[in-house]
């Protein structure tokens, strides 16, 4: 083997091995530090610098105990509702969306929570093989090095609820005037309801297609047993 191709392997090896490190590294501080940011964020900044159209980022970290617990509910019903149960991949619905997609059916969304709280703290939007394999990557850490509450807390303050709105407490104020604890089952059913495309819907305003979806939600909360579900976490 030329030596060329020795020393390259060798630089990519250790490149390889400090970024494994480095990955792990800010994991295990986001365990325990709160989260004032995403990288979601910053591309939400660096598009409105590319268009021309300024954006104000509105985040503000609430602990666990600060979140309403109808919103804790009311995400899992909407988005993962087996997220106590799995390690991060919900092959269950996964198969389910394949199926569906080969009989013909549209091209259904099988991303957990975990997933979705590695996408938006350290990847980017859009979809290709890359990003997907990195939020694999990251999926695996925070499903092994945090507990379930803790990534769930995580994803309810940084997730995205309108055009420069990040985390529930910053939701809460901007469409309701209430803050994350003071949230009721139906704010709460709004907001998990708009979640698949925040910057389009409105909780406060909703649409047919949101009060349908918001009154379901509301039903697997029921169903789900409230807040004495999440002495499942």
């Amino acid at each position: 083997m030329p030596e060329w191709v020795r020393r390259t392997a060798r630089v990519l090896g250790f490149a390889l091995l400090g970024w494994v490190g480095l990955s792990i590294l800010l994991v295990l501080l986001f365990r325990v530090v709160p989260v004032f940011g995403s990288m979601v964020m910053v591309e939400r900044k660096l598009e409105s610098w590319v268009s021309g159209e300024p954006i104000d980022i509105d985040q503000q970290w609430r602990p666990w105990a600060e979140l309403s617990d109808n919103a804790k509910v009311a995400v899992i019903a909407a988005e993962d509702q087996r997220f106590p149960e799995h390690h991060g991949f919900d092959f269950h619905q996964i198969r389910q969306a394949i199926e569906s997609s080969l009989n013909g059916g549209g091209l259904r969304g099988a991303s957990t929570i975990s997933q979705q709280t590695a996408k938006n703290l350290f990847l980017w939007t859009g979809r290709n093989w890359l990003r997907k394999g990195l939020e694999a990557w990251f999926t695996l850490l925070i499903e092994t090095l945090w507990p379930k509450q803790r990534i769930l807390e995580v994803y309810l303050n940084i997730v995205e609820w309108d055009r420069g709105i990040f985390g529930l407490e910053a939701a809460a104020q901007h469409y309701f005037g209430v803050s994350a604890a003071r949230l009721n089952a139906d704010q709460a059913s709004r907001l998990a309801a708009i979640l698949p495309n925040p910057r389009e819907w409105s909780a406060s305003r909703p649409g047919p297609h949101t009060q349908r979806r918001s009154a379901w939600i509301r039903g697997q909360m029921r169903n789900l047993g409230g807040s004495a579900y999440l002495d499942r976490l």
